[in-house]
């Protein structure tokens, strides 16, 4: 009997709706007719065992009990789900072949690789293992899939990154959580100060954001621009660019502060001739930009639309699991497997047939053309989200389904349109002794940029780009009919919004300190996964550390207090940061999880001690906290339209058996 295991329910139907009938439901699982069967996991159907399970002095919150650092770690049973693990148990334990059928990304595959060696399946049963990979719940997909199983020990690596992760977080959060209330309740502060590897540095960042905000100072400062005509009568203009000998008046972004210095140039360069130094013309193409990884597109949906992080995510689950007009959404790759280029006629087909103005932009689509988007070496587990054969199902959406429905299908499109064509002109003019400068971008041909909204289709991202810009040479006279200055005030940073919060936990480099370490990270290393950084974001609302100003983010007045008591090394990204790279490394088997748990030991231990030698009198300032931090909130709305809530508070289980070592 072959057992396949989904990780939840929807991918368990999805799966069986691609296999023969008739079908046999019981209780947990599905019969097919040849006797293998299908069941699933609801999520984590395991998780890590509760400091008592270890030692039950440790249900008291006491520095003297800190570190608690299990030697032999313990899964624990999940109370809520304890009937369907039971299901798995008798049905693995009858299987002679099993079948993982986890979501394709490291939380999946861990989840089903800890049932499997929790229920302690023989040696031989394990190595035999085979791995579904499951991007899109449509039938036709699902079968392709079926015929291309692969062995799970590939996924080896990939499961021993999430236990990392996953016990790292339990480690870092539950000693130092401990520590710093215990510090607190000393100090008179009665809430629980919750630290954790992600949401502590994100929290920092936000704080640190609010501090340049609140010391910012505005400054005056002038540009000049020079209104050019040229002989044939075309007119544009030039910014003035100031030398060296303007230093004393200009700060260290080079801008001029003095209003004398900048009327002066202007007044010098009216009605004087401007001799052309420099003109160039070059032709350029850009390509269309990558379908959306998660993260991408919850950036996008979010400057488009203000949606949420998480309304985004709980929008693409729902598009996924309910309509199947998408793919797996919580990827953090955009690129796609050269072999996926085949269904494009298809995909494009059914959102030709969908409706609205991706119905157009389908039409006029050339399936034939393949865009740098396809590329095995980018594609690991998992790809980018794109639409599906269901995509014809466009017009059952509810309104915010539609939209980020849209966003997706608009960006698959674009792979199958031309590059945009423009003409980058730069022209650089003396005059009276001064050099200015005139940047042009002239679209010569859309391309792939037909499918955005009007409004966005010519717009460049610098501001001083003018559209077009007459065509001259070297050595060319024009004449300088007058001089302007443009006044202009500094602006602080921009506080942070849903959407540049999650670009600056994707990016974190960016954010990053020590400029080792930043040397050294990837663009794509971040604070988080694709899949948690939404419910983050949440957590530190739910907790009272982070308040909402209109579309504007910023700490509640507990956040910032809370901050400026840490050590700099739990407020900054570096240290996760490291940790995000580690853990990737440990995915594609480069690294070892024995180091990485070792190291974050180590470190723990120094933590520690910091928090332990923190006199109270720096938790005193501390207000009271307005709500319980850890209030059980309601489960997630059914309805259509997401709203921002996450999911309910997991319940404990009592039930432990021990987890044997990491997988290898």
């Amino acid at each position: 009997m072959i057992l396949y295991i989904a990780e939840k329910p929807s991918l368990a139907r999805a799966i069986a709706a691609a296999l023969p009938s008739p079908q046999k439901k019981e209780e947990g699982c599905i019969w097919l007719p040849n006797g293998d069967c299908i069941s699933w996991c609801i999520g984590h159907l395991l998780e890590q065992a509760e400091p008592h399970q270890y030692n039950p002095a440790y249900k008291a919150w006491n520095l003297d009990h800190l570190p608690i650092i299990p030697t032999d770690w313990q899964w624990q049973e999940k109370a809520n789900t304890k009937k369907q693990l039971g299901v798995l148990k008798k049905l693995i334990k009858k299987a002679t072949l099993l079948v993982h059928a986890g979501d394709p990304d490291r939380e999946g595959q861990l989840l089903v690789d800890e049932v499997l060696h929790y229920t302690q399946v023989p040696a031989q049963k394990l190595k035999n293992t085979q791995r579904l990979l499951v991007n899109d719940l449509t039938p036709s997909a699902i079968k392709k899939a079926l015929n291309n199983l692969r062995s799970n020990n590939e996924f080896a690596a990939l499961s021993r990154s999430a236990l990392g992760r996953a016990r790292a977080d339990w480690l870092f959060g539950l000693n130092l959580t401990r520590a710093y209330t215990i510090k607190g309740r000393q100090a008179g502060y009665q809430g629980v100060l919750s630290i954790g590897r992600v949401q502590t540095p994100v929290l920092g960042l936000v704080v640190a954001r609010d501090k340049e905000r609140d010391v910012f100072v505005p400054k005056d400062f002038y540009q000049v621009w020079a209104n050019i005509q040229t002989p044939q009568g075309a007119q544009f203009q030039a910014k003035w660019l100031p030398s060296e000998a303007c230093q004393p008046y200009m700060d260290e972004e080079n801008r001029v502060l003095s209003l004398p210095l900048a009327q002066n140039v202007a007044h010098r360069i009216t009605n004087k001739p401007a001799i052309v130094v420099e003109a160039s013309y070059t032709k350029k193409k850009q390509t269309a930009p990558l379908p959306y990884s998660l993260s991408a597109l919850q950036i996008d949906a979010a400057k488009a639309f203000s949606l949420s992080a998480q309304q985004v995510l709980d929008t693409c689950q729902t598009l996924y699991e309910r309509h199947q007009m998408i793919t797996y959404p919580r990827s953090d790759c955009r690129y796609l497997p050269t072999q996926q280029h085949k269904d494009a006629p298809a995909i494009i087909a059914a959102l030709a047939r969908s409706g609205g103005e991706i119905q157009q932009g389908a039409q006029n689509a050339d399936a034939s053309q393949k865009s740098k988007a396809w590329n095995d070496k980018q594609v690991t587990a998992h790809h980018a989200i794109i639409p599906t054969i269901q995509a014809h199902k466009a017009a059952s959406l509810s309104k915010t389904e539609a939209l980020v429905f849209q966003l997706i299908a608009r960006q698959y499109l674009m792979q199958f349109y031309p590059a945009y064509d423009y003409l980058a002109s730069y022209i650089k003019l003396d005059i009276a002794g001064g050099q200015f400068e005139a940047k042009g971008n002239t679209p010569i041909a859309l391309g792939w940029k037909v499918l955005l909204p009007t409004n966005t289709k010519n717009k460049d991202s610098e501001d001083e780009n003018q559209n077009e810009l007459p065509k001259l040479n070297k050595g060319d006279e024009l004449w300088c009919t007058h001089g302007q200055v443009h006044e202009k005030v500094t602006t602080p940073p921009a506080a942070f919004t849903d959407a540049t919060l999650l670009a600056a936990m994707t990016g974190i480099s960016r954010f990053v300190t020590d400029k080792d370490i930043r040397a050294i990270l990837k663009e794509t290393d971040g604070l988080g996964t694709e899949a948690t950084r939404a419910s983050i974001i949440e957590l530190l609302f739910k907790r009272g550390f982070l308040t909402r100003q209109g579309k504007q983010i910023h700490a509640s007045q507990t956040g910032r207090a809370f901050i400026d008591c840490l050590p700099t090394q739990l407020v900054t990204p570096d240290m996760t940061a490291q940790w995000e790279s580690a853990l990737n490394r440990i995915s594609l088997g480069e690294a070892s999880y024995q180091t990485f748990m070792e190291n974050l030991e180590g470190n723990l231990h120094q933590l520690l001690s910091v928090s332990r030698n923190m006199p109270t009198s720096a938790l005193q300032n501390l207000p009271a906290p307005t709500k319980n931090p850890f209030a059980k909130r309601r489960a997630p709305s059914n309805k259509k339209t997401p709203v921002r809530k996450s999911a309910s508070t997991k319940s404990k289980g009592t039930t432990t058996k021990r987890r044997p070592k990491a997988p290898s």
